[in-house]
């Protein structure tokens, strides 16, 4: 019956010729209004309910916390040997640069130049600045010399000065490159699942540069600073929020609230708007819903100038200044308004002398305590790319390329073979909390009213199309539909399936145009006759119902092409929510779920979910929190994270196989391809399980077979 049931859903004739002309325009007209509301909701949340100091002190650290796990970083991870090195110096006018690498943890190589005073006092200690770079590498015959060979008239001025200065690479734009476009550019959405973020490594190289520059006798440690602009303004925020040994923080053309991410360009060009100009690097995991004023209150009430010019496109004139009027109420609780400017210069986003006269100023006010020495844009001669270069030869034990694979540890949760059933008894409860608050924590807290309708019941041929409106979320209109016989009053098992894109036009396209307006086309496609007359067969002897829902982004409410680069930057908007697409569809399946319950006919019925690749795990995950659904019906579920959907920090509560024994002891149909020697990895858990005395049921099927 499973098969027979997949194939009424799957080979319901072939896709559709055309697309509709409307639909981009209905699913965009969805999100612009989703994504208003969300933001909304986020900024209504953001530092609104400030009392009084002792009340933010107590909040403090519960904020750092949550800021150190959406970077990747918590539980903290061991400060390993630094490993320094120095590969040589530059002597300049006025100043020394030292070339130096150290490994912010094994293999992970930061690349640096240290720029001293000359002559430098050996019974002094320096004020020393960190400068963490942007996006502005030095590449000379296909050479990487890093940003810091771009931005070291930086160091120089401070080192001219009276100031140390350690000037270090980004991962993806050193001399070593990594990668900061995982999701931008390269497919990678498992870096949600995995709740990595470069940002994370970003500041844990800006954090353990800091530990490189205690240990220079020519420091002084409590007099420590930090600058960057673009990617290393961000960077400035990310290091100065989460370590206290920064008393004074210049970030440049480095923030701007979530509305100018999320919202601007979404109704104009999906992959217009300030999210499309930034790399992943911009970016924490918004597990806990940030606005990113956030990140700035918890530096009060250190000194803080937050620049920007007036005509910065990626991040513009609203974003940053409404960063700087809640900000400004965390440092009038500590008396501290002084300690907090906006210097807002004219200009694009460029580096302009007013911003760097700007920067130098603040750091001499902060650092020196002189407020009244005049400050010149008074630059030093360039120095040769490759004088500033630190490695003759790249180091063979390195990880930088492939840091994302190890930095945020997955979860690594495997059955006993003893005790099984005991384990699982502790463990089940911890998974479905996990998921709870780490993966689908986006969730609607205080949802509409489902609204659940009938808006269309169309009867063909002796067959009965219902189309049942329903609110899933404020902003999110769906409509699911059940198909079955017109000989059967009550089924007495419901088969909901969920669709993507090619499961939708392959549901649409074998209906017929007489069920045109129920699925909301604007064509009438044309029925397969002999398709149409098998399923009213099955529907009316097995009594069964077919049930489909095409969650948000699919079908009627597609917004964009998938694989698009506009389907690319919905997507990365979506996490900077706290939630990931696929993972509100998981809700758009539950909310189904209930609609489909409130028709009179259909409440005795079984429910079964089905869905196929991508789709079963979506299914799987709803299923998961409807105790309603009796069975579960998955066809090629993609045996890990790593490659299937990416829900937000999925992979460090568990992974496929572990969902799979989840839902036990309701029965799962697993359908593969084709079994090897390994078995299949999505029922390894329930088969361990098993063993171990639990019911866990779950059948495989090889297709075709």
């Amino acid at each position: 019956m499973r098969v027979v049931a997949a194939i009424a859903l799957c080979v319901f004739a072939s896709p559709l010729a055309a697309t509709e002309p409307s639909r981009h325009a209905r699913g965009a007209a969805l999100l612009d209004a989703y994504l208003k509301d969300q933001v909304k909701r986020v900024e209504d949340a953001c530092l609104t309910d400030l009392t009084t100091r002792a009340d933010w002190e107590k909040r403090r650290p519960v904020l750092r916390q949550q800021f150190f796990e959406m970077m990747g970083l918590w539980p903290l991870p061991q400060k390993s040997d630094l490993k320094a090195t120095t590969t040589g110096t530059v002597e300049a006018e006025g100043f020394t640069v030292v070339r130096v690498h150290f490994q912010s943890v094994p293999g992970l190589y930061v690349t640096g130049n240290l720029y001293r005073p000359k002559p430098l006092d050996p019974k002094k200690k320096y004020p020393a600045i960190l400068y963490v770079c942007g996006h502005a590498n030095v590449v000379v015959d296909g050479v990487s010399y890093g940003s810091k060979a771009h931005y070291q008239y930086h160091p120089a001025w401070f080192a001219q000065h009276g100031y140390v200065c350690l000037i270090v690479d980004t991962l993806q734009l050193g001399e070593i490159q990594g990668l900061h476009h995982g999701t931008y550019r390269e497919g990678m959405w498992w870096w949600h699942g995995r709740g990595y973020t470069p940002a994370g490594v970003e500041l844990w190289n800006a954090v353990r540069a800091l530990d490189y520059l205690e240990t220079r006798p020519e420091v002084d440690a409590k007099r420590l600073g930090v600058t960057g602009r673009s990617g290393g303004g961000a960077t400035s925020w990310w290091i100065a929020a989460a370590d206290d040994r920064i008393q004074a923080a210049v970030p440049v053309a480095g923030i701007a609230d979530l509305r100018s991410h999320v919202v601007a360009g979404v109704a104009e060009r999906l992959k217009t708007g300030v999210i499309a100009g930034h790399c992943d690097c911009m970016y924490f995991v918004n597990t806990h819903r940030w606005d990113f004023a956030t990140v700035a209150a918890l530096i009060a009430p250190r000194p803080l100038l937050l620049g920007n010019s007036d005509a910065d496109d990626i991040f513009p004139v609203p974003g940053y200044r409404s960063i700087a009027q809640k900000v400004s109420k965390v440092y009038a609780l500590y008396g501290a308004e002084e300690k907090f400017q906006l210097l807002e210069t004219k200009g694009p986003h460029k580096d302009t002398p007013e911003l760097r006269v700007g920067i130098n100023k603040w750091m001499n006010r902060w650092l020196k305590g002189d407020s009244t020495a005049e400050v010149k844009d008074d630059l030093p001669p360039r120095i040769e790319p490759k004088q500033l270069k630190v490695f003759d030869k790249l180091p063979a034990d390195r990880i930088n390329e492939k840091v994302h694979d190890s930095f945020v540890p997955a979860a690594a949760l495997a059955v006993p073979e003893a005790d099984a059933k005991a384990w699982w008894g502790k463990t089940r409860p911890a998974l479905v909390t996990g998921l709870k608050e780490k993966v689908f924590a986006g969730w609607a807290k205080d949802p509409p009213a489902l609204g659940a309708k009938v808006a269309e019941d169309v009867l063909h041929d002796g067959v009965r199309l219902r189309a049942i409106d329903f609110v899933s979320e404020t902003a999110v209109p769906l409509r699911v539909f059940v198909l079955t016989s017109a000989k059967v009053k009550e089924p007495a098992e419901v088969i909901l399936s969920v669709v993507d894109d090619a499961g939708w036009d392959r549901w649409c396209s074998g209906l017929g145009a007489e069920f045109a307006q129920a699925l909301q086309l604007d064509r009438k496609p044309k029925r397969d006759d002999l398709i149409f007359a098998q399923n009213r067969g099955v529907m009316e002897s097995q009594k069964l119902g077919f049930a489909v829902i095409a969650p948000r982004g699919v079908g009627v409410t597609r917004w964009a092409e998938p694989g698009s680069k506009d389907e690319v930057q919905v997507r990365r908007r979506f996490a900077l929510l706290g939630q990931t697409l696929a993972g509100q569809q998981v809700w758009d399946v539950r909310r189904a779920i209930s609609a489909l319950q409130t028709a009179p006919e259909l409440k005795a019925a079984k429910l079964t979910l089905h869905g196929e690749g991508d789709a079963a795990a979506t299914a799987l995950y709803a299923g998961l929190f409807e105790p309603s659904v009796a069975a579960f019906d998955l066809w090629y579920l993609p045996e890990s994270h790593q490659s299937g959907p990416a829900f937000l920090n999925v992979l460090k509560v568990l992974d496929v196989p572990l969902a799979v024994a989840l839902a036990a002891p309701r029965p799962v149909a697993l359908h593969v391809a084709r079994t090897g020697a390994e078995g299949v990895p999505a029922a390894s858990a329930s088969e361990r399980l098993r063993k171990g005395g639990v019911d866990a049921p779950v059948a495989v099927k090889v297709v075709g077979e």
